[in-house]
């Protein structure tokens, strides 16, 4: 069967473990709210209301992609591209390139981030595989100007991060909405976790707190994964409302029957 991503690929792992996917997520959650085009997540009002819905679903989205079959999986991709044009349409105007690169880029920086923060570093090649399968996601929505290495990805990285990011009132409100939804004690360690993940530009825009704790608590972490008391620690991280969704990020997706309703092909999505 022809997949989206290749069974064997780094991206499989990385995106099959809970553990991982948690990291990935407390990461995206930090940059998103620094984006210069967060207020097309407020658009629909969904972003304030229920920020870790929002973000689940944008992960169990990309979950379904890495492990699809390819015309499911580009199904998938068109009709993300489609829902995101309608809301452009809804506002009437148009989302900049930019802005559609930067979250393929959250996906990439924080894929490869999380993973050698919770196993091991990643090999060149590996990081290459992780920029190609979001690059071919960007490439399928029309989104231009994307890299094919992870060395061209780096530079254009660090320009967006210089360019694309500022603290915002819509940081303050989303950070409010973290902490209304997640509770003090776990917003607490969703920061912590943030700045392990998180670039140093993101680190010092958004004032995240020291986690030498964290950093020394991950040995301890990482052998807890291999039994039940694994998934425990897991469960404090987010509200009993998701222990369903934590729990369901150790199994892959069924990748070979999604069934996304085909979308016509557009060529510039939003982001709302």
């Amino acid at each position: 069967m022809d997949y989206f991503v290749a069974p064997d690929s780094i991206v499989r792992r990385i995106w099959g473990k809970g553990d991982t996917i948690l990291f990935i997520f407390a990461g995206a959650a930090a940059e998103f709210a620094l984006n210069k085009a967060v207020d097309w997540l407020y658009f629909t009002g969904r972003l304030p209301s229920d920020p870790l819905g929002r973000l689940f679903s944008t992960v169990e989205y990309a979950r379904k992609i890495v492990f699809a079959e390819r015309h499911a999986a580009e199904r998938a991709i068109d009709t993300i591209a489609a829902i995101h044009g309608a809301v452009e349409q809804n506002r009437g105007m148009a989302i900049p390139d930019w802005a559609y690169r930067d979250v393929l880029f959250m996906l990439i920086h924080y894929s490869i981030r999380a993973f050698e923060v919770l196993e091991r570093p990643l090999t060149e090649t590996e990081k290459d595989e992780v920029v190609a399968v979001f690059c071919r996601v960007g490439r399928r929505m029309g989104i231009p100007e994307l890299p094919y290495t992870y060395a061209s990805w780096l530079s254009t990285r660090e320009y967006h991060l210089a360019n694309d990011l500022a603290h915002s009132a819509y940081t303050t409100d989303l950070y409010r909405q973290y902490r209304k939804h997640l509770g003090t004690f776990r917003y607490q360690l969703v920061l912590a976790g943030q700045r392990l993940v998180v670039p140093p530009h993101v680190r010092t825009l958004l004032s995240l707190p020291n986690a030498a704790w964290l950093r020394i608590s991950l040995p301890a972490y990482r052998l807890a994964q291999r039994v039940a008391l694994g998934r425990w620690l897991r469960s404090l991280l987010l509200p009993a409302a998701y222990q369903a969704q934590i729990l369901a990020l150790d199994a892959a997706p069924v990748a070979t029957t999604l069934s996304f309703r085909p979308a016509p092909h557009a060529t510039r999505p939003a982001i709302g």
